[in-house]
Order: C-alpha cells, then structure tokens, then sequence
C-alpha cells in the first residue's frame, strides 16, 4: 500500500525526504510527512531523553480504493498494509484508536492478538515511537538503532541512501518501543481439534473463501499471478466469486508454466495475459530485480523475476493489487524435502512446517513485496490469512502427505480445488517450482550470470543509493 519511513534524531527532516524519495515506488499517488522540530512538545524526550527532539516522519501512498490515508494530527501513525479484520476503511485509524482508548500495551497485544492483516507500521504519542510488524511478516520494516538516533524504512535502500548500512529487519509480531525489542505473537498457534477429512476441508474451504474476499474488497479487477499449478488456479476460481480476475503468466517458449496455464486457463473461460520472456528480457530485468531484492541470490532471483515481469504488466493494465499463491506449499505439504522429514516422524515434519511458516518473511516475502512494489504494485497472499495459518496447523499429516513416496502431496487442497472446479490435470499437478516452471532459471545460470560480478555489481548498488539522494 505505501512506503513508510522515519528518523528520529539530528538533521531529521532532509534524511526523511531522501528516503521517500528513493522509495517512491512505493506509493507515487501521495506523499504525507509529520515533522516537529526540536522543543516544539513539552513531552518530547520525557520517555527517551537519549534521542535528539526532532522527530520527521512520512509515507508515500499507493491508492488502491478511494481513501488517502493521513499520519494523523495529535497521534502520529504511517501504516503499510492493511488490516483485514476488524473491517476498516483504515488501518492507521484503527489503530491509532485502539491504543487510545485502550492504552500503548494492551492494545498493540490486541492488535497481534486479534486483528488479521498485513502490516507494518510506526507510532508517535510525542513521547514514544514504536515500530510494529504483522505476526507473519507479510509486510517488511527494517530499522538501525545508533547512539543518539533511530531510524526505520519499508526497504533497505532508503537506509542506504542516509548512509546506514547496517540495517536490521524487525522480526514478525514483534515490537520496537524507543530501544527495547519485544516480542509480541508467533505463529501458528495450535488450537488442539480432531476433524475428518470432511470437517478439515469444509473448514479450509470457508476460510479461503473469506481471505479472498477480504483481499478483493471494493476491486474490480485483480491481478493474478498465474502458473496454471492448483494454487493460482484455485485464487483464481475463488477471487471470480467476487471481482474481474486478469490472469497473467510468466515463462519461455516451451515451459512448463506457459503451457499448463494457457490450457487451463482456456477449461476456466479466462483470457491469460501470457507474457513470453527470452533471454534479453531477462537480462534487461536483472538490475531492477536485484535493486528491488537489495542481494544477490539466484533462487530469489528466479523466484523474483516472474512476480517482477507478471506486476509490470498488471500495473501497465491499470490495476494497483495482484494476489499470488505465497505460503500453500509451506502449509500444506507442497515441497518435496517434506518427503524425507516424513520418514522421520510427524513431530520432525511439523517442526519444518512450523519453522518454513516462521522464516517466511526473510526468504520469500520481504522478496515479494519489495519485487511487486518495485513495479508500484501491492501483493496481496490469501493463503497467509491468519486463520488459514492456524487451521493448517490443526490438519493431520495425513490429509496433506499420504507416505514418503507421495508425489503430489497437498492432497486436501487438491481435493478441495477439485470440489469448487479446478481442472483435474491442474489440481493433479505435481509441483513445480516458479523459477523452474517457468525457465528462467536456466536462462539466469546458462546464459546471463556466467561472468556477472554480482559483488561489485551489490556494492555499486549500495553506494548509487547514497550518491543519488545526497
């Protein structure tokens, strides 16, 4: 939805407009900035005299609906992402009066605790500021903690761009007050239930449904990333119940994705968007990818590229949100190394379950976001909805991987896909990798990394950042 960014400390106000700058991206419908100046409160520094009194604080805004979203005149709030449940036209409102009225700790606990969203946000009472992120940090929030100031921003670069590289993320459902981290919720939770099959799919399929709709509110046209495998397949039958979904599809001549998705998209009625990348695309998408992931990884780099080329394309269309199948895999059993912790034990395979779940903000979703947002588009991931997290975890194995031979694995979902009328060549699809399915892959290792100096090529990157904005 935006970019968020902040310093507090000397010199606030110019490091502030720098790092809006280099993350305009992120929201170039408007920007809102809050900035006092030092001595302008009498509570400023009462609760954290080691920081200088000025204070600026801003977001640039990505318009998805008809609401600008405002910091605020006596509580200054900028929030990136939304909150989904309670309803609400707006986050940053909600909660800014949350903690009014029911104080500072009790109600950011009641906002991990109770409110389902992707978020990361920053709160000023004149006295305190607090830095916060979703329990399954869907939305990214790095942050450096000097001596006499802190400053915090959506992406890395913003932060290299005021000289600071030395960043750190906050962690998932977890809470920065002035200088002190606490941690606030983890998940999944699980609740102890016994369903059958029935029961569980009957479960899963309600709440999909309501993560989607959530997800679509007020759209009337949404993009999908589309592979043609059951995940895209099923967000897309789904997001149909409620808005106009715009298929798009990533991949080269001859790969697996291209082919899959244009015949199931064909049994579906739904016109892809095929977007058919060579090896000049690919090259030419390298240094955008690699500013918007800020490293150098070639995994991240293959997975990046079609959610890269896929919002390029949705936000060329006009459209602000894109939905993808993030976090299906890691909830229901969809990799293959699942297969040998299966032969270890159920205990063994829900801890890797649960740890894919806790470490999915560093290796896939701060990559996502950044990627989408790189193209000022907003990705949005029903399967992360916090419901679907904590009913997964309440799925026996079973329903999800029937044996250490098991090649398909996902089977509830499968069968769940099947009942609400994903083709049975799609819902049977074994997995495939995005970086895979859609050759880009081979064409990254084959054809465009041999001879690429990524290192000085990173730490080039760094350095433009702070040369540009000074």
């Amino acid at each position: 939805m935006c970019a968020i960014a902040g310093f507090i400390g000397k010199g606030a106000l110019p490091k502030l407009l720098k790092m809006l700058r280099i993350l305009e991206h992120r929201g170039p419908d408007a920007t809102r900035i809050y900035y006092k100046r030092p001595n302008a409160s009498k509570k400023t520094g009462s609760k954290s005299p080691k920081f200088n009194g000025e204070v600026a604080i801003g977001h640039n805004i990505l318009i998805t609906d008809e609401r600008t979203p405002h910091l605020g005149n006596q509580d200054i709030i900028a929030c990136d992402g939304r909150i989904y449940n309670p309803r609400t036209e707006s986050a940053s409102k909600l909660i800014s009066d949350s903690i009014r009225e029911y104080g500072l700790m009790e109600a950011l606990q009641m906002i991990m605790d109770k409110f389902d969203g992707d978020y990361s946000f920053a709160f000023f009472d004149g006295e305190n500021i607090i830095l916060a992120r979703d329990p399954i940090g869907v939305k990214p929030l790095y942050y450096k903690l000097g001596k006499d100031f802190i400053a915090f921003a959506s992406e890395r670069k913003a932060l290299w761009g005021i000289g600071i590289q030395d960043t750190k993320r906050l962690p998932p459902g977890t809470i920065l007050i002035n200088n002190k981290l606490i941690r606030l919720k983890r998940l999944p939770e699980k609740v102890k239930a016994k369903w059958d099959y029935d029961t569980a799919k009957e479960k899963l399929e309600e709440a999909l449904k309501k993560a989607v709709k959530e997800r679509t509110r007020k759209l009337k046209k949404v993009g999908i990333l589309f592979s043609g495998g059951v995940d895209s397949t099923l967000l897309t039958l789904l997001a149909e119940k409620y808005t106009k979904p715009i298929l798009y599809t990533v991949g080269s001549r001859g790969s697996q994705d291209l082919i899959f998705a244009e015949r199931a998209a064909q049994e579906l009625g739904i016109e892809p968007r095929i977007i058919e990348v060579n090896v000049k695309m690919v090259k030419d998408a390298l240094k955008p990818v690699l500013a918007a992931i800020e490293e150098f990884n070639v995994m991240k780099i293959g997975v990046a590229m079609p959610l890269y080329f896929a919002s390029k394309a949705a936000h060329a269309d006009g459209l602000q949100v894109i939905l993808s199948g993030q976090g299906a895999d890691e909830l229901f059993g969809g990799y293959h190394r699942y297969l040998q912790l299966y032969k270890e034990g159920e205990n063994k395979l829900v801890e890797a379950f649960k740890a894919d779940i806790q470490n999915m903000h560093h290796i896939n979703l701060e990559r996502d976001d950044a990627t989408a947002m790189a193209t000022s588009t907003e990705l949005r991931v029903p399967f992360l909805n916090k419901e679907i997290i904590n009913l997964s975890f309440n799925i026996p194995i079973d329903y999800k991987i029937k044996g250490s031979d098991d090649s398909l694995r996902k089977h509830i979902l499968r069968d769940l896909a099947l009942e609400i009328g994903v083709p049975a060549f799609i819902a049977r699809r074994p997995k495939k990798a995005a970086q895979y399915g859609s050759g880009i892959d081979k064409i990254l290792r084959k054809r465009i990394l041999p001879g690429f100096d990524h290192e000085s090529h990173m730490k080039d990157l760094r350095m433009e950042f702070y040369k540009g904005y000074q």
